[in-house]
This record gives structure tokens, C-alpha cells and sequence, in this order.
């Protein structure tokens, strides 16, 4: 197996001006475009050289015509989630579309009739309210309850939202922004109480490779065949491997009914085709991605210990929700008596540094921000340093 073994995670890579929006939108999404980028959720992070190598192989053929998934694209796939998850999938059951959003709003459409009611669990990824509100159905909260510093679920809430009628459930496994690497045990209460009110899940588990020792990723539909049936499941290399320009994910949805409706979607809004690139970096991200990923983990778990040490020597106002997954950390600032205009303000006009205001996210995100730490630590550490010299001039 081909591997890269040694990345540089610490190579400042210089992003200005390459028609980013984390670092090129900044004027335009945050109305500060000089602040330190710490918000959408990409790496400031190097591909991995040979997924790079392979798309400029690609590229030097010359032809960019409709491009073709052949069977490497889906066993790549398959091996990969059943060596890094242990989830064994069948090739059938592997669709696609270009992108985990435009797959959760095709399940929507495909799924549910305008007035239905759908559950979300903020404070969430916030895509998922217009992915409900843009299609005319109803948005209904089982917002998660911050217990011991974790995001959990409330069962006893979730049951009643079920109960009451809903259609589908939205989940984000693991949980943005929230870090939660949700338990077998949770997951299985979840599902239950869906399978009783026959709720199907959406799961969205982009984030299920970047996972912290010693937590461990659980496919919703690996608990069981049952559960498979009513769940519908995005996966994408993009947050893992920085590919998110590619726009390439991949649905995995056992049930031939939910499949054959899901690809009709598909096929009524002709967006199949995907991308000639996105397809050879998907294959080479999961043929050869282990090192790649394990080294990244290991980088951005010593990113978590600098921004928690620096918050309690420096920053005693700000509490950190240690993350269990992801490059996102989410970040309790309650303690600033600020209301969230001015809380944002602060960060990006006071210490100059962008994050995504908590209130973003939906109820239970008041008084909150999320931070992007998939950075080098230098970079890390400049913006923990302006936050610091702001707090001084407060």
C-alpha cells in the first residue's frame, strides 16, 4: 500500500489569494478581512502528496470529459470503512453526490412531504435548518443538554418529538460543533426510539475519521441490519483529506426502496455526474489514507493540549469543550457577560481572529464560538496570542 510518511503539518502554507473562501471570504462572510481565519471548516494543511500526484496525472491527459466511478472508486470506499470502522458494505448500497449538504437536502426532498416534521439536535451544523426550512418542512428541536462538559442527547425529548409524528431525524455523527463521538449505547437508543416511530435517521458522518484516542467512530447503520434499513448515511474524504473543493461524497443506504427513491432525486436534479478529480481523489485518499490520517490525529490532539493550557494560563473567561473528534472546538465564553453581537465582535474586530459565532447553530449555542485548530500550532498560538492582547485592552 502506498503511503506518505512523513507530513509536514507544521509548513505554513500561504492561502491568500488562491480563491479560498476561508481565507479570501473573509470580507465578505465575516466583514473583516483582516482577521485571522479560524472558522469554515477546512485545514490550512497540505493534501497528502499523492492524491495531489494522481490529479495532476490526471490532469496531464488533456481530456476532462464526463467522467466514469469504476469499481476502484466503490472498493476503495468499502475497504476503507471496513478497516478504519469495521462496517461492512455491500457495493450496492454505495450511491453518490456532490457533496454531504446536496445529499441532505436530496434525502429531504426524496424522503418527506412539504409540512412534515423533521428533527434537528442543536446547537448543530446549520446547514441542516435550511436543509428543512428551504423545502417547506418543519423544523423541530431535540436540542442536546451540555452535561460535564459533553454534548448529550435528551432521549426522554427525542422520544416525544418521534412520537408526535416526525419523519426523519438529522444526525451529525460524530457531532459538529460540539466534538460528541457518540457512544454504541447512545446510538442504540437513538435508533430504537426511531425504529418504534418509524423515524428515518439521515446521518451525516463526515467527520468519522477524525476521531481522538481513545474514542471510536460507530456507524449508525453498522449496529444492526434493522437499524440499516431506516438509515441513510453521507461520507466524504473532504474534511479528512482537505478535498472540499472537489465536491465528492458518497451515500450509503441498504434499503432498495430508500435507495431507488434517493436516486431518483439524483437523477431529476442531474447532478450524478460528479467530478473527474473529486473521483481519482476519493480512490486515493481511501487506497492510501491510514498513515495520513493516524499522523494528523496525533498533530491535531497536541493542538487541543496548546489550546487548553494556553486557556487556563491566559484566557480564564473561556472554557473548552475538549473535543472527542474533528478540527473544531467549541468554545464556551459564557463567563464574558457578552451578548452574541458583541461577543463576536470582539473576537473579530477586537483580537482579529474569525470564528463561527455559537449562535449559528441554533438553540443552545448562545454565548458560544467555534474554533478552527486544523492549522499549524504557529498558527494556532497567533490566535490565541491577538485574543489574549484583546482581553488586556478590554
Amino acid at each position: 500500500m502506498k503511503q506518505d510518511m512523513n507530513f509536514d503539518f507544521d509548513k505554513i502554507v500561504e492561502r491568500k489569494g488562491s480563491s479560498c473562501i476561508k481565507w479570501d471570504g473573509m470580507e465578505k462572510f465575516l466583514g473583516a478581512g483582516d482577521a485571522l481565519p479560524m472558522w469554515v471548516a477546512d485545514m490550512d494543511f497540505l493534501t497528502p502528496g499523492y492524491i495531489t500526484e494522481a490529479i495532476i496525472k490526471k490532469a496531464s491527459h488533456g481530456v476532462f470529459g464526463y467522467p466514469l466511478r469504476d469499481e476502484r472508486y466503490f472498493t476503495s470506499l468499502m475497504d476503507w470503512l471496513l478497516r478504519r470502522h469495521q462496517w461492512k458494505v455491500e457495493r450496492d448500497w454505495i450511491t453518490f453526490c456532490p457533496g454531504v449538504v446536496p445529499a441532505v437536502n436530496m434525502a429531504v426532498l426524496a424522503y418527506t412531504l412539504p409540512g412534515d416534521n423533521i428533527i434537528v439536535q442543536p446547537p448543530v451544523y446549520f446547514p441542516f435548518f435550511t436543509a428543512v426550512t428551504d423545502h417547506k418542512r418543519t423544523l423541530v428541536y431535540n436540542q442536546l443538554v451540555m452535561r460535564n462538559g459533553r454534548l448529550c442527547m435528551d432521549f426522554e425529548n427525542l422520544e416525544a418529538l418521534a412520537k408526535d409524528g416526525a419523519k426523519m431525524l438529522i444526525l451529525s455523527n460524530p457531532h459538529n460543533p460540539g466534538g460528541s463521538v457518540w457512544t454504541k449505547d447512545e446510538l442504540t437508543q437513538m435508533a430504537e426510539i426511531c425504529l418504534k416511530y418509524n423515524v428515518l435517521i439521515v446521518s451525516d458522518e463526515i467527520h468519522c475519521d477524525l476521531v481522538f484516542k481513545p474514542f471510536k467512530h460507530t456507524p449508525v447503520a453498522g449496529l444492526s441490519k434493522e437499524i440499516s434499513m431506516q438509515t441513510f448515511t453521507t461520507v466524504a474524504p473532504s474534511k479528512t483529506f482537505n478535498l472540499s473543493g472537489l465536491a465528492t461524497s458518497s451515500v450509503i443506504i441498504e434499503s432498495d426502496s430508500l435507495r431507488r427513491k434517493f436516486n431518483a432525486q439524483v437523477d431529476h436534479m442531474h447532478i450524478g455526474g460528479g467530478n473527474i478529480f473529486g473521483n481519482i481523489a476519493s480512490e486515493e485518499a481511501y487506497l492510501h489514507g491510514d498513515n495520513y490520517v493516524d499522523e494528523l490525529m496525533d498533530y491535531l490532539a497536541l493542538n487541543v493540549e496548546i489550546l487548553e493550557k494556553y486557556v487556563i494560563e491566559h484566557l480564564p473567561k473561556i472554557k473548552v469543550i475538549r473535543p472527542e473528534s474533528t478540527f473544531l472546538v467549541w468554545l464556551d465564553c459564557r463567563e464574558m457577560d457578552l451578548n452574541d453581537d458583541d461577543l463576536n465582535k470582539f473576537f473579530l474586530h477586537k483580537a482579529k481572529v474569525g470564528m463561527n459565532p455559537g449562535k449559528m447553530f441554533g438553540p443552545g449555542g448562545n454565548g458560544y464560538m467555534r474554533m478552527n485548530i486544523g492549522c499549524p500550532a504557529a498558527t494556532l498560538r497567533k490566535g490565541l496570542d491577538q485574543i489574549r492582547k484583546a482581553f488586556s485592552k478590554k
